[in-house]
């Protein structure tokens, strides 16, 4: 257990905990998640808005971050020797993988402080080096890749896709939440079965995650 990570997911989930858990479809990487186990049922309609207002992404590995995790790392010509960012960050997982798959340099952006720090842990973890930042526009320099997961959720996120394409020359986006997705130069060019850990029981369309390429 990670009693600092556990400390600020039971200020919004009492009775929740932060456990270390080994991904079944991006192994050897192992990652901070909340538990198994953890509560569904009996939360104060304050503590439900609350979650609202500070989704916690982060406990989260979702379905796309594994994927595209474990794309880096049986195919990791994609990322060795580049500078990578890895945009929306979360738990940091396709950060970690980069790094582990051989990138010169990987930087994790995430506006959220805590996912922030959840990725640091994980990536201490796995023994991976990061460097982390809530500031996209402050990040000096080239970047060869940039690669997103699990952002598409919100259409107010869809003008980021053309930001990217700007900031690399190539971008790789994992997502299993929007369909009939057309959004030249990107095109589709893998497709796989996956699920969030914990598992979340959700339908078999947010399972299937497609992976898109521009560049």
């Amino acid at each position: 257990m990670n009693p600092e990570l556990t400390k600020i997911v039971q200020n919004l989930l009492p009775g929740a905990r932060i456990e270390s858990q080994t991904l079944p479809q991006a192994e050897p990487l192992c990652l901070y998640l909340l538990n198994h186990d953890y509560p569904q049922q009996g939360l104060e309609p304050a503590q439900v808005q609350t979650l609202i207002n500070n989704p916690l992404y982060w406990v989260f590995c979702w379905a796309s971050g594994q994927v595209l995790a474990r794309l880096l790392l049986e195919q990791p010509q994609w990322v060795r020797d580049k500078r990578v960012l890895d945009f929306g960050c979360g738990s940091g997982v396709v950060a970690i993988a980069a790094a582990l798959a051989g990138a010169a340099e990987v930087i994790a952006c995430d506006i959220d402080p805590d996912a922030l720090a959840a990725t640091s842990a994980n990536a201490e973890l796995n023994g991976a080096c990061i460097k982390v930042t809530d500031d996209y526009y402050g990040i000096d320099g080239d970047i060869d890749l940039i690669v997103v997961a699990d952002v598409l959720y919100d259409k107010s996120n869809f003008p980021w896709l053309d930001r990217f394409v700007k900031r690399s020359p190539q971008v790789l986006v994992a997502d299993s939440r929007v369909k009939n997705f057309d959004y030249p130069p990107f095109r589709q060019i893998d497709r796989f079965q996956s699920c969030t850990l914990p598992d979340l029981d959700e339908s078999a369309e947010f399972r299937d995650v497609r992976i898109y390429l521009a560049g």
